[in-house]
C-alpha cells in the first residue's frame, strides 16, 4: 500500500468486551456473562449513520476495529460496518481494515471469516514469547499458541502485525534479544514493540504500588529500547514511531491518520473521534460504560458526549505531540495551520536552534524531526517547544 503523506480519513469502531481483563490494560474493556450481538450490531450501524450524516462526503481510507477484543464480534457484524461504510462514504482503492485480535485458538479460527468481511489487515496481541510473563502479564494464550496464530494470520492476511510488550519484571537486554530474534522469524510487514508502564486504575497499578514486582530501572528501560530500534531497525523493520516498526509501505494506515492529525469517526462506547465541519476542528467522545452508551444510542441514535472545539494552542500540542513520534517529523506547515500563524511565531527559529545544537532535533529546514536522542526525550522537547514565545 502507498503513503502520499497525507492524514487520510479513518473510521474507528470500538467494540468493549473482552473475556478478561489483563492487569496492564487501562483501555474502555469490560467482562459480560452474555453479548446480545444482534442488538449491538444494530446500536454500531445507528451510530454510524448519525455521525455521518453530519460529515458529508469524504474518501474513507481506513478502518480498525479495536477494542476490548473485537475480534470477539461476530464476522457479521463486521461484514455490515464495513457495508454501510462503503454506502456513506468514498472507499479509497487502498483501504486499509485492520481488526484487532487475540491468538487464542478459537479466535484464530475464525480469521478467514473475517477476512470474507473485509478486513485485510489483522493486530495480535501477542505481548510475550516466554509462557511466565504471558501469565504474568494475564494472557491466556502461550507463546507456542500465539505464533501458531501468528502464522495461521500470515495464510489469510496478507497484511498483518503483532504487538510485543518489554522491560518486563527481571528482563535482562539478552533475554528480551533472544524474544525479539524469534519473533522476527515469524513477522513480515510490522511489528508494535511498547515498554510496559503502569497506568492507574489498573490491577498493575495497585500491585506494584504495593511492591508486587519491580520494574527496570530508568537505565536498563533505555538499553532495552535501544536493542529494541537497532535489532528491527537491521532487520529491515525501522521504526516510523516510537513503539511502531514497519517495512516500507506497511505501516499502520490508520495510526498514521492519528498521528497526522486527520480526522477520524469514533463510534462505540468511550471512542474519540476528530471532526473538522465548516473550519472548526472538533474532538468526540461518547459515553464509556456500555450499557449507558447502549441506551443512549437505542434512544437517540448517539451514543456522543458534548463536543469540544480544539482552540489553537491546543491544535499546535496536538500536532507536536502526535507528529514527533513520527520518524517523518512534523511539517512546518502543519504547525502553522494548526495555529493560524507563521511557525517562526509559534516556535521562534532561535529554540529550534538550540534544540537542534543539543542533539534533539535534526536539521531540516521544512519540518520538525526529532533525533534518536530527542525521541527518547520526547516530554522534555515537548515542553521547550511549547513554552510561551
Amino acid at each position: 500500500m502507498s503513503d502520499d503523506g497525507t492524514p487520510g480519513f479513518g473510521l474507528y469502531v470500538l467494540w468493549p468486551f473482552c473475556r478478561a481483563k489483563c492487569p496492564y490494560c487501562d483501555f474502555n474493556s469490560h467482562v459480560r456473562a452474555a453479548v446480545d450481538h444482534d442488538r449491538w450490531r444494530r446500536a454500531l450501524l445507528a451510530e454510524l449513520d448519525h455521525m455521518a450524516a453530519e460529515i458529508g462526503g469524504r474518501r474513507l481510507t481506513s478502518i480498525f476495529f479495536g477494542g476490548g477484543t473485537p475480534s470477539l464480534m461476530e464476522p457479521r457484524t463486521v461484514a455490515a460496518i464495513v457495508a454501510r461504510a462503503a454506502e456513506i462514504w468514498r472507499l479509497d482503492d487502498g483501504i486499509e481494515v485492520t481488526l484487532e485480535a487475540n491468538p487464542t485458538s478459537v479466535e484464530a479460527g475464525r480469521f478467514r471469516d473475517f477476512a470474507l468481511a473485509g478486513i485485510n489487515r489483522v493486530s495480535l496481541g501477542v505481548q510475550a514469547l516466554d509462557d511466565g510473563d504471558l501469565a504474568f502479564l494475564g494472557r491466556e494464550h502461550g507463546a507456542g499458541e500465539a505464533l501458531a496464530a501468528v502464522d495461521l494470520a500470515a495464510r489469510h492476511f496478507r497484511r498483518f502485525s503483532f504487538d510485543l510488550i518489554y522491560a518486563r519484571p527481571g528482563q535482562t537486554v539478552a533475554a528480551w534479544e533472544a524474544e525479539l530474534a524469534r519473533a522476527l522469524d515469524h513477522a513480515v510487514g510490522h511489528i508494535s514493540a511498547y515498554q510496559l508502564t503502569i497506568e492507574q486504575g489498573t490491577r498493575f497499578h495497585t500491585l506494584h504500588g504495593r511492591g508486587a514486582f519491580v520494574l527496570p530501572d530508568e537505565d536498563l528501560a533505555a538499553d532495552l529500547y535501544e536493542a529494541t530500534q537497532e535489532m528491527l531497525a537491521s532487520a529491515g523493520l525501522p521504526a516510523y514511531e516510537i513503539s511502531n516498526h514497519a517495512r516500507p509501505g506497511e505501516a499502520c494506515r490508520h495510526n498514521l491518520t492519528y498521528w497526522r492529525m486527520g480526522d477520524y469517526v469514533g463510534i462505540g462506547p468511550g471512542a474519540h473521534g476528530r471532526l473538522t465541519l465548516d473550519g472548526t476542528v472538533w474532538t468526540t467522545r461518547t459515553h464509556r460504560a456500555p450499557e449507558a452508551w447502549l441506551s443512549r444510542v437505542e434512544a437517540g441514535g448517539c451514543g456522543e458526549k458534548p463536543r469540544c472545539w480544539v482552540t489553537p494552542d491546543d491544535a499546535v500540542a496536538d500536532v507536536l505531540m502526535m507528529g514527533l513520534r513520527l520518524a517523518e517529523g512534523v511539517p512546518n506547515d502543519r504547525v502553522a495551520e494548526a495555529a493560524g500563524a507563521p511557525i517562526d511565531t509559534v516556535i521562534p527559529p532561535a529554540r529550534r536552534d538550540w534544540l537542534r545544537a543539543s542533539g534533539d532535533l535534526s536539521a531540516h529546514s521544512d519540518r520538525l524531526i526529532l533525533t534518536a536522542r530527542g525521541r527518547q526525550r520526547l516530554n522534555g522537547v515537548l515542553g521547550m517547544l511549547l513554552q510561551s514565545a
